[in-house]
């Protein structure tokens, strides 16, 4: 059943994006993107082995004031083809090496309406909605492939079948308010459990699923209008916004379903609820006075989940971004991070007798070329110290090679 709305949606985006283009005032930004990685475990983790995933992604951004005279309003819609293997079979970790790799799915991964309140700096949407789009990002840990730089694992793997985010997620809505110049404040509430269930069935707010209500608040500095240093595709709510020169955000999230507790095998415990808290920092912290292209940026990332029902209790990452690292390649980033999740005491206890390390963590280094505007490049290798916190399995290496091939419609 995704399969078939998938299809039809990716139809009518081609003949809206051909449409759009007829009229004298195009109301409609449309691109088709693929990404590739081929990835390979030179050593360690459960075993040397490699893999291929790729994502197509077919997105339009439709300005329904110049298609229907609705003053303020734009709708999003993106269609996702996943394919290919899973790296963390052979890998071994708990936290995801690549965050392209899902189950192999056509399926929606967006598709939302946002009117915007100008005279009172408020947005709102609703629909079918990535939270991570929004919440517990930085714009430096996109470069990174490791999923923990993009939303910490004691977020990201919670709930019944995880938060509304990649590759599967959920109907809700979202407030954003502006009190001030550089200041936003968010909440979101969702279905508890993403609209994709098992069997792809789709599924809405079912009895049981419970709410995810999320909450942030950023201080953003935008000094004004800078591109980025990669000519990657931005569409949806990120679409024409400069890049931030510094980002500062506190957010919090909150489960209303009920969850089996993590106890001994042979008892079985439940809670209403799950809360969780998280940090992040994101900041440009040099600029070559010279080329406003090249600069150096860090982030940190810091996250409290909730260790009776989930996992990973805690988790730090932290990173450096350079930007155009060299004076011939201005467009190019070079980027080392660490990420760090920690298991929480009562699933290490509920792992007895089997033994378990406090934490997995990754150590990633990656290149990002621009080769063309329609095409990057970017070498990745990865360092996983103890892979899924067991000490029986040796440290992994992993080398990635992933490309993008993007262009409008």
């Amino acid at each position: 059943m995704p399969h078939r709305y998938a299809l039809a949606l990716a139809a009518l985006l081609a003949l809206a994006a051909t449409r759009a283009r007829a009229d004298d005032a195009p109301w409609a930004r449309t691109t088709l993107t693929y990404d590739g990685a081929a990835i390979g475990n030179l050593e360690g983790g459960a075993a040397r082995s490699s893999t291929y995933v790729g994502n197509l992604r077919l997105r339009s951004l439709l300005d329904l004031q110049r298609a229907a005279g609705w003053t303020g309003t734009h709708a999003y819609v993106d269609a996702l083809w996943i394919h290919g293997g899973q790296p963390d079979a052979f890998v071994g970790d708990a936290t995801g090496v690549n965050n392209l790799a899902a189950p192999p799915n056509l399926q929606l991964e967006e598709a939302w309406i946002e009117h915007n309140l100008a005279r009172a700096d408020v947005s709102l949407l609703a629909g079918l909605y990535d939270v991570n789009s929004e919440f517990d990002r930085t714009q430096s840990g996109g470069l990174f492939l490791n999923s923990s730089f993009g939303i910490g694992p004691e977020f990201s793997q919670t709930g019944v079948d995880g938060p509304s985010i990649f590759p599967r997620t959920a109907l809700g809505a979202r407030i954003a308010y502006k009190p001030a110049a550089g200041v936003v404040l968010r909440a979101a509430v969702l279905d508890g459990v993403p609209l994709i269930r098992s069997g792809d069935r789709l599924r809405a707010f079912q009895a049981g699923d419970g709410r995810l209500y999320v909450a942030e608040l950023a201080l953003l500095d935008r000094p004004g209008a800078r591109r980025a240093p990669d000519a990657r595709f931005r569409i949806g709510r990120n679409a024409m916004l400069p890049m931030y020169e510094g980002k500062l955000a506190i957010g919090a999230w909150h489960y209303t379903t009920t969850f089996d507790r993590l106890v001994p095998a042979g008892s079985r415990t439940t809670q209403h609820g799950a809360t969780g808290y998280y940090a992040v920092a994101d900041r440009t912290v040099v600029h070559d006075p010279h080329d406003s292209d090249r600069s150096l940026s860090l982030f940190a990332q810091l996250g409290a989940g909730d260790p009776d029902v989930a996992r990973f209790g805690r988790y730090f990452g932290a990173g450096a971004v350079l930007a155009g690292p060299f004076a011939s390649r201005r467009q190019d980033e070079l980027g080392l991070a660490v990420a760090v999740a920690r298991n929480g005491r009562p699933w290490r206890q509920q792992q007895a007798p089997r033994p378990t390390t406090a934490t997995e963590r990754s150590i990633e280094l990656s290149y990002l070329a621009q080769a063309r505007d329609w095409l990057a490049v970017q070498p990745d290798l990865q360092y996983v110290i103890h892979p899924d916190t067991d000490p029986t399995v040796r440290n992994a290496l992993v080398f990635t090679l992933r490309f993008e091939l993007s262009t409008g419609l």
